[in-house]
């Protein structure tokens, strides 16, 4: 089993540098270039399904992957980005970006998602689709939030608790193998 994970292609917010975790942003044009940029990266590998977080930059970006290749999708709101709560459209210079997203510091929020809460989350996620989709090649459409609690799922949480450094670019795709031992584990 193969896991393929892409971020979403840019949007303003992006550009502009601001969080947007619940808000629903569309890609901007440079967005669906990536993802078309994406598509034909990932034309070589055996895809068998895509789940995509509920947002729609993950959706467009989704729909532009899967173009010509007849990959169902799955929407799946357990990979939709952390809730920034409070702290959502704001730049990341506006409140302590890093401290957001320090594990071991385990910050509470009045109304955005604790980050131990998130991770629960995506690994409980994963753990299903081990389970319900093992021995597919799947792609996850998700979110820069997402890719570091996935990429932790895989290769342990850094001891330096840098999370910030795991974070996918857009359209940039990591590739994690389940192995067979992994599968019946979980």
């Amino acid at each position: 089993m193969n896991i393929y994970l892409t971020r979403h292609g840019q949007t303003d917010w992006n550009v502009e540098h601001k969080v947007q975790g619940k808000a629903d942003i569309d890609l901007n044009s440079k967005g669906i270039e990536q993802a078309e940029v994406t598509r034909e990266h990932l034309t070589q590998e055996e895809i068998d399904l895509i789940i995509c977080s509920t947002l729609k930059r993950a959706i467009q970006t989704a729909e532009v992957i899967s173009e010509g290749r007849n990959i169902p999708i799955i929407y799946d709101a357990g990979i939709s980005e952390r809730d920034f709560g409070e702290h959502e459209g704001k730049r990341f210079d506006e409140f302590d970006y890093s401290g957001y997203w320090s594990y071991k510091s385990n910050f509470s929020y009045e109304r955005a998602e604790n980050i131990r809460k998130f991770f629960t989350r995506i690994y409980t996620f994963l753990d299903k689709m081990k389970k319900q989709y093992a021995g597919k090649n799947i792609l996850l459409v998700t979110h820069g939030g997402v890719s570091i609690p996935v990429n932790c799922y895989f290769n342990g949480i850094p001891e330096d608790d840098r999370l910030l450094k795991l974070v996918l670019g857009n359209c940039e795709v990591s590739k994690f193998e389940v192995k067979e031992l992994e599968l019946n584990e979980g």
